[in-house]
């Protein structure tokens, strides 16, 4: 496979297209994927119910150009996907679509548009598997003649970093994605992730860096100027080339490491375009994945002491129980007219703060780890 990645400046979504179109060249073209009459699904990241400008989602400016350039290779786009929980008792994935943008993309180039919530998953078995033998995928994946993955560079606080390859964790049921992140360790959740990729196969990535988010990502964190469009046909190695551009070290993130210990991407894919060093920046870290830089033998003898742990605010909690569908672990209770959560059963996979829609949960780190960080992330 063409592992190459290429990266091209872009400061403003007015001209994006031209933008994906020279990074397109710069690794093959898209028609070297796209064949007249293929269905081409889009795979953007609509994580939440958030507006374009808080960085949380893929930006409509990118998904429109990539529907305007999959219909002039002769592709029929399409294009899908299935959001986090947000609000219990309604089809978040609906909202955020409307939400982000995307719907009237959709709408304005006649693509068809898939909640894969409501559009239904087959199983499959998964070759090799490392936790997951069998998955439920949405069909919308399965059944595209090209998948095409559209994520938004972005910093995360379990996996410190999510871009293509994790964007096909909303390719699952929110059940499988529970039991991802029951595994309780970052790794093992690396695995897990690169499970799902295994299957949705995608042919190409486009990332949008034009805008991404730093600090408490992948809902939380501040928007920033990154001023960039990547492509790659190889998602693995445009992870590799995204994280390093923003100052993560690639073989912290779990899913890198789990992917190419499995013969996905390369450790060193060739850049074209801009120089790497052209265009790096330094991403503030996430708070939650602090303990993600410390030495293995340091949190092997002191993990009980250097955590970070999530806690509600009552005075932002809306009582929408957002945090208690989406918590793996079951440890967030309702005491009275409040929400607790149960240290005990948490596991700090973070997802609560995540899918919170009312940013009232906040974390807490230990006073060990204030020490041993002096408190900067």
């Amino acid at each position: 496979m063409n592992t190459r990645v290429s990266i091209v400046r872009c400061s403003d979504y007015s001209g994006v297209k031209g933008a994906i179109k020279e990074a397109l060249n710069l690794i093959g073209g898209l028609e070297s994927v796209i064949s007249p009459g293929n269905r081409v699904l889009l795979k953007p990241n609509v994580l939440a119910i958030r507006p374009p400008e808080d960085a949380v989602t893929t930006h409509p400016a990118i998904v429109s150009a990539m529907c305007e350039l999959v219909l002039e290779a002769g592709g029929i786009p399409v294009i899908g996907d299935g959001s986090g929980i947000a609000k219990p008792g309604s089809t978040t994935t609906t909202e955020a679509f409307r939400a982000s943008g995307i719907e009237g993309v959709a709408s304005a180039v006649g693509a068809e548009l898939i909640n894969f919530e409501t559009s239904g998953y087959t199983e499959v078995s998964v070759p090799n598997a490392r936790h997951f033998p069998r998955l439920y995928v949405a069909k919308a994946v399965l059944e595209a003649d090209v998948v095409i993955s559209l994520p938004k560079l972005k910093t995360h606080e379990l996996t410190l970093y999510t871009g293509a390859v994790k964007n096909f964790f909303g390719a699952v049921p929110q059940k499988i994605r529970k039991q991802a992140h029951a595994l309780e360790d970052r790794d093992r959740f690396g695995h897990a992730v690169v499970d799902i990729y295994s299957i949705a196969k995608p042919h190409l990535a486009v990332m949008d860096g034009v805008f991404g988010m730093e600090g408490n990502g992948p809902s939380n964190g501040t928007p920033v100027l990154a001023g960039v469009v990547m492509a790659s046909y190889d998602c693995v190695s445009l992870d590799i080339v995204a994280s390093e551009l923003i100052g993560i070290n690639p073989l912290k993130v779990p899913t890198n490491k789990a992917a190419l210990s499995r013969g996905f991407g390369t450790r060193h894919p060739e850049v074209a375009g801009v120089p790497l060093q052209e265009v790096s920046l330094r991403f503030k870290r996430s708070e939650g994945g602090i303990t993600a830089y410390m030495p293995s033998f340091l949190i092997g003898i002191l993990r009980k002491q250097l955590t970070v742990k999530p806690f509600i605010n009552t005075s932002n909690c809306a009582l929408c129980k957002a945090c208690v569908m989406n918590c793996s672990a079951h440890a967030i209770e309702e005491v009275g007219r409040t929400l607790k959560i149960n240290q005990q059963k948490c596991i700090q996979c973070y997802c609560c703060r995540e899918l919170c829609p009312n940013d009232a949960v906040e974390i807490k780190k230990s006073l060990l780890l204030k020490i041993v960080t002096r408190s900067k992330t």
